[in-house]
């Protein structure tokens, strides 16, 4: 029978099929190389030799001493029957402390730590009834022979500790990895495939693979321990970045249409309306988008841009330039609110463009459809009846655009605006309604780390705006602490006031709605929320009590996720007319939403929100010609970590400098995302805050792997390791992304 390779050997065959059982249940830990790539978290280092008569509190140290009396201690366990404890004295001269054992163990260390027994002890300095103790110690007993190097290697010994549970301690999983080890060296590390191609290991000065799991779960130097994560890292990053170089390759291979816009035609035509020239960034980013378009293969491309800088323009640019060249364009919207934002800016913007077969329409116009979940029976029969016949050159929707019912004349570029919110497969099922893959553009306002850009959007070429369109006005934050100063929610209100007597208007935003449904959830956001005891503050309750008190007499509105679509519609139609002063509401508001006159927000409960939530927010103001004004209002004590966290949100209109705070804060699992699921679970030693140099790195090198050899015929190791990575969920996500 054939020998299994040796990293995917079930752990049962090494370890026995108890161990195995609570490995695979509490650690997902299966194979044999689940658990060697399961690296210790930290290394805890024993300490200095230190005298009994100096040791510090709270500090692993190592001691050597003699035994001068054990003795097994019998106490009530507080109505869970009797426990033993095993109490031992040391001594070194200098003076005396106490290991203590206790549970199952106790009898095992009576029979080891008799008097007159010298040995080495290393643990944390801890203190009972007034006496310096170790409890449970590590200990390695001394012979007569044992020299001063012995004691001095056991002291320095670099001891890993491993993310472990309660039912599996570090030294288990280190007494498992121990075997594991063993066993391959035994076989000379046979079957163990190195996915890094030997020419890359050479020219990056990387150590080979075995050595590498060596030095990381056995390090003897510090040194070693840098060695191996600098090898592991590379694994990590060059295997995903592979995965990602051979989609990209891929996507060239596929059959598009090329779009490319007709001269003096509808392009143009709104290029010449425009009141105002485009910014150098618009005009950059557009010619690679066209550029894209104009190739006979599906763009795939990232737009990420500041708040307000203008990639909504350079998306209808865009669809403008597919409708010309006799194609169709769909834009996918998260919310309805959103969807109806772009419906109306985008027919205002177009004018009589828009207005195709109308009266009053111009000769180069199309018809510019909406499509959204909540319409009426006769006007989605109606907006179906022209993607079909191809009267409508653009559609822009919500997930409603993905049902089966949906179809096109020709698709030619699919839009996704904030693609975070939106599933590998829903993305997918609106690319396959195309006659041959369309074009795709991918929009997201939260600004991405490079790092993150090439990790989880790393099949995607990416397209940066990071330049405000003129007449942006700067917009002025400031943290509200109202507990350790109720006066300055006082002077919020009254500057909100100040903004609505000179002409503007003001958002308030909550976490919460404060419905029926709503209460549902009340009680959960209480008990999670161990910093207060009142649940998050809701739109409908602020604005009552603004209503009836600091803004009475204002014009005061709401806008909630779970009203009606057509009254979240004149809501906001109001509010953009200037028929309302103050709308409060929750995040619905928080992308798309574009008030030029409104020039103030507060933010309730602004420590609920992430750092790029709170930054989309405020781009909501500031949009016009007078500047902007964002409130943070927060209760939280100010040591403490959300307190530092709006400070940094307050101290820089930067997203992309607060994109990294924000993942420096959430660690990127967050971040990755849970469409990113597959890839978020192979990332165990590199960390996209701290490792671009790597990731970068690995990006170049995949790129030239896989274009010289697409199918890795000549990486046999890099192809075992890429199926290994690339589960059957894993495969689908990157074939859709």
């Amino acid at each position: 029978m054939e020998r299994v390779p040796v990293l995917d050997e079930p752990l049962k065959n090494l370890l026995g099929a108890a161990t195995a059982k609570v490995m695979a249940d509490h650690l997902d830990l299966r194979t044999v190389g689940d658990l060697l790539h399961r690296y210790p978290r930290r290394y805890a280092e024993r300490g200095e030799l230190t005298a009994l008569a100096d040791l510090p509190l709270d500090e692993h140290v190592t001691v050597v001493a003699q035994v001068a009396d054990a003795r097994v201690m019998t106490f009530n366990k507080g109505g869970r029957g009797k426990g033993q404890r095993l109490e031992v004295t040391i001594t070194d001269g200098s003076g005396r402390m106490q290991l203590v054992f206790f549970g199952r163990a106790v009898h095992f260390h009576q029979k080891e730590l008799l008097p007159g027994r010298r040995g080495m002890f290393a643990g944390k300095v801890g203190v009972f009834n007034r006496k310096l103790q170790l409890t449970h110690p590590e200990y390695k007993l001394l012979d007569a022979e044992s020299s001063d190097e012995t004691v001095k290697a056991f002291a320095n010994e670099l001891l890993p500790i491993y993310p472990a549970c309660k039912q599996l301690e570090s030294w288990t999983i280190e007494q498992s990895v121990a075997i594991a080890l063993d066993s391959l060296a035994a076989t000379g590390w046979a079957g163990l495939a190195d996915p890094l191609p030997p020419a890359l290991r050479e020219d990056r000065g990387l150590t080979d693979l075995p050595e590498a799991l060596q030095k990381v779960h056995r390090p003897r130097t510090k040194a070693d321990i840098e060695d191996a994560r600098q090898r592991l890292k590379w694994d990590e990053a060059f295997v995903l970045q592979v995965a990602l170089a051979r989609r990209r390759f891929a996507d060239t291979q596929l059959p598009a249409v090329a779009r490319r816009p007709t001269p003096a035609g509808l392009l143009d035509a709104f290029d010449a309306k425009l009141p105002f020239t485009l910014t150098d960034g618009q005009k950059k980013v557009s010619k690679e988008i066209f550029d894209d378009l104009a190739t006979e293969h599906p763009m795939h491309r990232l737009l990420q841009g500041e708040v307000g800088s203008g990639k909504t323009m350079v998306a209808l640019r865009a669809m403008l330039a597919v409708v010309d060249a006799g194609g169709q364009a769909a834009m996918l919207a998260p919310t309805e609110v959103l969807a109806q934002q772009h419906h109306r800016s985008i027919t205002e913007m177009m004018g009589e463009l828009a207005e195709g077969g109308m009266l009053g329409g111009s000769e180069h116009a199309t018809k510019v459809v909406l499509l959204t979940g909540s319409m009426g029976a006769a006007g989605r029969r109606q907006a179906l009846l022209d993607l079909v016949t191809g009267e409508a050159g653009i559609v822009i929707g919500t997930h409603a655009l993905i049902e089966d019912k949906v179809q096109f004349h020709d698709l030619g570029l699919v839009v996704v605006d904030e693609q975070h919110r939106f599933g590998v497969e829903q993305r997918d099922a609106l690319r396959g309604k195309g006659r041959q893959p369309p074009h795709l553009l991918v929009m997201t306002a939260t600004p991405i780390p490079r790092t993150v850009a090439m990790t989880v959007f790393g099949d995607l070429e990416t397209s940066v705006l990071d330049q405000l369109p003129a007449g942006r006005s700067p917009i002025a934050s400031h943290v509200v602490p109202a507990a350790d100063k109720p006066h300055f929610l006082t002077r919020a209100w009254e500057r909100v006031r100040e903004e609505v007597e000179n002409g503007h208007q003001a958002y308030v935003v909550c976490p919460r709605i404060g419905d029926d449904e709503d209460e549902k959830q009340k009680r959960k956001a209480s008990a999670e929320d161990e910093a207060e005891k009142r649940p998050p503050l809701a739109v409908l309750e602020v604005a009552e009590k603004l209503r009836s008190g600091p803004l009475a007499g204002l014009r005061v509105e709401v806008l909630h996720g779970r009203m009606h679509p057509d009254d979240k519609d004149a809501v906001m139609r109001r509010f953009a007319a200037g028929e309302a002063d103050v709308l409060v509401a929750t995040t619905v508001i928080e992308v798309g939403v574009n008030v030029p006159n409104a020039t103030a927000m507060v933010i309730m409960d602004a420590d609920r929100f992430g750092v790029s939530q709170l930054h989309q927010l405020r781009g909501r103001v500031g949009r016009g010609s007078a500047p902007g004004l964002c409130l943070l209002v927060t209760e939280m004590p100010e040591a403490s970590p959300a307190r530092q966290r709006l400070g940094a949100v307050a101290s820089t209109l930067d997203g992309f400098e607060l994109s990294r705070i924000d993942l420096e804060q959430r660690r990127e699992g967050d971040v990755l995302g849970q469409a990113q699921s597959g890839v978020r679970s192979s990332l165990r030693m590199l960390t996209v805050i701290d490792d671009e140099e790597v990731i970068a790195a690995a990006r170049e090198e995949a790129t030239a792997v896989v274009l010289a050899d697409p199918d890795l015929d000549d990486h046999p190791e890099l192809r075992t390791a890429l199926d290994a990575l690339l589960d059957k969920e894993r495969e689908e996500f990157l074939e859709k992304g």
